[in-house]
């Protein structure tokens, strides 16, 4: 196989591609102007000093310049990181120092985000290699490194020849497992290019006859891979800068959309806009991650209201979309997490958790899989590649899941203390960490509970003396962390409930759960705090 074929900028050659290849707030994109943003971006990259091997970290919302990026970093043999709009200055500079970032490209501004005043509280030190940033907008920002703006489309640079690395890393995503930290998930052109062909022909896409509403940001692997699908399969895609329902609701309506990607919780706002029976005629595919309680119910609606939901299942380490439910399938079966792979040269297994071995259909354990779309390993960590791979090549997903017996298999929970909140993966140590950096505190932890039906974290804090202000604590970590990995109730506590074992003594997590339900359920009805 040409190196050409398995590349990101394969994705666009197709003679067949319909017109325009996006939607911008209205404005179309065709391919060839697309082809060119490439061109002029990576002629940019290289007038900044980017070349093999460089990381470009890229804090973007969903526009044009995210995608020139990626495309132009891959000409280049560059990698570009990708930086979630709702992180905040721990979660940035976290990010930027393991990757070892050297140009950051960041939004002016964007709705209530304020990115100078976030970068403001990241100090140098931090982040060592970050040399320059580029700023998208006509605005500046005010920060402690060299700026320069992003004016790739508006002034010609001298052109550079491309490259074909296509096994190098090319983009990282976060993941935060169970770790304290967000690893960074590493995967090249092939991974990529490779698994977005496979998502066009499972899912039969058709350039003149389908089109995608693409509403997830194109930081995370669910964004992105749905992107990448539907630029394989040559249909238009309309995007939205970032998650509206009032928009989403007009561009499903108005322009013949047939698949769309997102949240149950998406869906669920886009439903409730519209009293209209069947607002939907032409809608075929809206694959769904459930993260909210009341998703079957959800189903149940949307189906009968013409929005039909499927179950997906995914990771970064393995790729969005890796696999989904059937149209075939009956409903119950069909918004199952889960699924059959993209690929049809996927592999999906069960290892039973107690005994090591393979489970039997039917039989719950942890999920395995090995596929054209697993990633290249964790970045600068090989030791946590080491222990997510297994001696055969499969990827130790730490889900929990069985096989049905029939080539597709049911996700059922997360292994491990790892939490679901604001349908990001979060590692409760990220929280605890920040906690512990407080002013009055020695200790913390986060559990994740059931608040009003929406995953909500609570933390656990053995004071240093006199207890801290819960609004102080409060107020900092909402400084520090996107809004979602802030807690809704902070209890002080003398000690942890503990276990002694053979490896040590370990925290009662499942304890402290309860714990946080019981206190929160004898709040007074009005009461309530760090919302």
């Amino acid at each position: 196989m040409h190196a050409d074929d398995v590349s990101l900028q394969s994705l666009i050659g197709s003679e067949a591609a319909a017109e325009p290849a996006f939607v911008f707030d209205g404005i179309p994109v065709s391919r060839a102007k697309f082809t060119g943003k490439v061109e002029q971006t990576t002629a940019w990259l290289a007038a900044q000093g980017i070349g093999k091997g460089d990381v470009v970290a890229v804090w973007l919302v969903n526009r044009v310049e995210w995608i020139a990026l990626l495309f132009a970093a891959a000409r280049l043999g560059a990698i570009v990181a990708a930086v979630n709009t709702r992180y905040r200055s721990a979660e940035v500079a976290h990010l930027l120092a393991l990757s070892g970032a050297k140009l950051l490209v960041v939004e002016a501004a964007f709705r209530s985000i304020d990115f100078a005043a976030i970068l403001a509280d990241i100090s140098k030190d931090e982040v060592p290699a970050l040399q320059t940033l580029a700023v998208v907008g006509p605005n500046a920002i005010p920060a402690q490194w060299p700026s320069v703006r992003f004016d790739a489309f508006e002034k010609p640079y001298p052109p550079v020849l491309a490259q074909h690395d296509i096994d190098l890393p090319v983009l990282l995503y976060t993941t935060s497992g169970t770790t304290k930290g967000p690893k960074l998930v590493a995967h090249s052109q092939r991974t990529l290019a490779n698994h977005a062909n496979a998502v066009a022909t499972a899912l039969q896409l058709s350039p003149q006859r389908h089109s995608l509403l693409a509403m997830l940001p194109f930081c995370g692997t669910f964004g992105m891979t749905s992107l990448l699908g539907f630029i394989a399969a040559g249909a238009t895609i309309h995007v939205l800068d970032a998650f509206e329902a009032v928009p989403a609701l007009k561009i499903l309506r108005e322009d013949g959309i047939t698949h769309t990607f997102g949240s149950d919780e998406m869906f669920r706002r886009i439903l409730a806009l519209t009293d209209a029976p069947r607002p939907f005629p032409h809608l075929e595919v809206c694959g769904f991650a459930a993260f909210q309680p009341g998703w079957r119910e959800l189903a149940a609606e949307a189906e009968a209201r013409g929005l039909p939901l499927f179950g997906l299942y995914g990771s970064s380490e393995v790729q969005a979309l890796f696999s989904i439910g059937r149209a075939s399938d009956a409903l119950a079966e069909r918004i199952e997490g889960g699924g059959w792979p993209m690929s049809p040269g996927a592999r999906v297994r069960a290892r039973d958790t107690e005994t090591g071995e393979l489970a039997a259909p039917g039989v719950a354990g942890e999920i395995e899989i090995s596929a054209p779309s697993r990633f290249l390993g964790y970045f600068k960590n090989a030791e946590a590649t080491r222990e997510a791979i297994t001696p055969d090549g499969f990827f130790r997903t730490g889900d929990i899941g069985r096989l049905r017996g029939d080539g597709s298999f049911v996700y059922e929970t997360r292994a491990g203390d790892a939490m679901r909140l604001g349908g990001f993966l979060v590692a409760p140590g990220e929280i605890e960490d920040e906690l512990k950096s407080c002013a009055g505190v020695a200790d913390a932890q986060v559990v994740a509970v059931d608040l009003n039906g929406q995953a909500r974290c609570v933390a656990f804090v053995i004071p240093a003396g006199e207890p801290p202000q819960q609004e102080a604590l409060t107020a900092r970590l909402r400084e520090r962390l996107a809004g979602y990995k802030v807690p809704a109730r902070i209890y002080f506590v003398d000690a942890f409930p503990v276990t002694d074992s053979a490896n040590g003594v370990k925290i009662q997590r499942a304890k402290l759960r309860a714990i946080a339900m019981e206190r929160i359920a004898a709040e007074p009805a009005s009461s309530g705090s760090a919302s």
